[in-house]
């Protein structure tokens, strides 16, 4: 999940950027068919669900790890 969120989390800040530039991904072409306020909203979304993901995957990641027994 962790890096599903950072790729996620990426493609909705490039999709921020790029708009301003009046550019996008062509992955992406659909946000702003629903009108601009809706493709803010969703590429938002992509980065807020983005960043969750990868702390999750992160916090389980570092809990599956097997930890050293000290000596």
């Amino acid at each position: 999940m962790k890096t599903i969120g950072t790729y996620l989390a990426i493609f909705g800040a490039g999709s921020i950027i790029l708009y301003f530039f009046e550019m996008q991904f062509k992955l992406l072409m659909w946000i702003d068919s629903w009108g601009e306020t809706t493709g803010w909203a969703i590429r938002i979304g992509m980065i807020v669900v983005g960043i969750v993901l990868f702390f999750i995957g992160k916090n389980k990641q570092q809990d599956e790890a097997p930890e050293e027994a000290s000596e």
